[in-house]
């Protein structure tokens, strides 16, 4: 029991210069006695200690003292030395004493803040690089019936169809090249005629691949959203969200954007050299290509979070993509940063599969190219995992990375944390 003035900061009790023990003051009958350890409270840090007594002369700062002689018994300090004394029972610290009955100040500038609810994969508070990453394997593992089964049979049909069209266009075009390797690679050292069809076929197969891609990272963003509240949802509620064809459309306008200005490029640059003004058409083919990657990094990431916002908000196609646009606003640094870094983790993902199915036809199949069936049929099989791997984990990246804008710039946070307490 303390009396109310306890818990007012007071001067600390000191003793005498003398090292006489200090009186402990006489308890009334009201109040419990009070308790002084023996020599008094040791001074506080940051408190002012006692002044030298009257006659002595305050030793400089620092001073080095002569230490006692060999041998010379001191009191060793009681258990416990430097660590705030707790009075026996019945008794009440002195007023002002060090350490005991004053409360904790927290340091200037800080404040309380309750833990953030997590009814979900991540915390509903803005939420880090580490976080991101963390909440998006974590979303993986809370229905993995649609990240993994849905992505792995959307990615196996799409990889079937590119197999098919690949392998068959390559057959058309081996015969094509024929005579072009005749001439650039007449002892067949390179592989010119069967590398070429390759590639040609691979490119004509692309875009099966990129729509498959683009609709299955519109759809898993749909699960993520639901697994921030702890939702799991299933397959057939998925693949019921019609929005999915906004992110199609939206992709398909990039894609046509893209070739237009690169078709423009490419006209200007052949116009000039078929002018005569090779040189230039050659620094300005440098300086377009340059500027061209600048300008689809800067492209990319200014319209990161479209996909996410077709597919989560409800508003027309004209009205989100302008929206989305104005949430990368002020966070270009860093979506550009967690974007690349995920772009690189994912080729990555990828390499791991493709590239040793790729080592293994060439070396134990002797085919160079890729062009019989049998390595068709095993690089695909890489593709499928590698590419089932690495559109999901960048689908979650995005949809975690539009979730956390939105809490830093609009307090999605709050109204989650509401939707997560009516469901509960």
């Amino acid at each position: 029991m303390t009396s109310p003035h306890d818990d007012v900061p007071q001067e600390p009790a000191w003793t005498s210069p003398a090292g006489t023990e200090a009186p402990a003051p006489h308890p009334t009958p009201d109040e419990p006695p009070v308790y002084v350890p023996p020599g008094g409270y040791p001074p506080v840090y940051g408190q002012p200690t006692a002044p030298p007594a009257y006659g002595q002369q305050a030793p400089a700062p620092g001073y080095g003292q002569q230490a006692p002689p060999p041998g010379y018994g001191q009191q060793a300090p009681p258990p416990g030395y430097g660590q705030p004394q707790s009075p026996p029972p019945g008794w009440v610290a002195a007023p002002g004493a060090p350490g005991w009955g004053q409360p904790m100040t927290p340091p200037p500038g800080a404040s309380w803040r309750p833990p953030a609810l997590q009814p979900g994969i991540i915390p509903l508070r803005p939420i880090g690089l580490g976080e991101i990453y963390d909440g998006a394997f974590r979303a993986i593992r809370a229905n993995p019936k649609v990240m993994f089964g849905l992505s792995a049979i959307v990615v196996t049909i799409a990889v079937a169809l590119q197999s098919l069209i690949t392998w068959y266009v390559q057959g058309l075009l081996s015969a094509q090249f024929t005579d072009l390797a005749e001439e650039l690679d007449p002892e067949g050292l390179y592989g010119f005629s069967s590398s070429m069809s390759a590639s040609v076929a691979q490119l004509s197969a692309l875009p099966i691949t990129e729509l498959a891609t683009t609709i299955l990272t519109g759809l898993l963003i749909v699960s993520v959203s639901r697994s921030v509240l702890g939702q799991v949802v299933s397959v057939r509620d998925v693949l019921r969200s019609g929005r999915v064809w906004l992110v199609v459309a939206f992709s398909l306008l990039v894609i046509v954007a893209a070739v237009v200005v690169v078709g423009a490029g490419v006209a200007v640059v052949a116009l000039l050299g078929a002018n005569g003004y090779l040189g230039l058409a050659i620094v300005l083919g440098l300086l377009g290509s340059l500027g061209y990657l600048v300008v689809v990094l800067w492209a990319s990431v200014r319209t990161l979070l479209v996909p996410p916002a077709l597919m989560l908000e409800g508003k027309g196609f004209g009205k989100t993509v302008a929206r989305a646009w104005r949430l990368t606003r002020g966070s270009f640094w860093r979506l550009f940063g967690i974007w690349l870094l995920t772009s690189v983790l994912s080729s990555i993902i990828a390499a791991i599969f493709t590239a040793p199915a790729q080592l293994f036809t060439s070396l134990f199949m002797g085919d160079t190219g890729g062009r019989s069936f049998a390595s068709i049929a095993i690089n695909g099989i890489a593709n499928v995992i590698a590419l089932t791997l690495a559109t999901t984990f960048v689908a979650a990246v995005t949809a975690l990375l539009y979730i956390d804008v939105r809490m830093r710039r609009e307090g999605l946070d709050v109204e989650l944390a509401r939707a997560a307490e009516q469901k509960a």
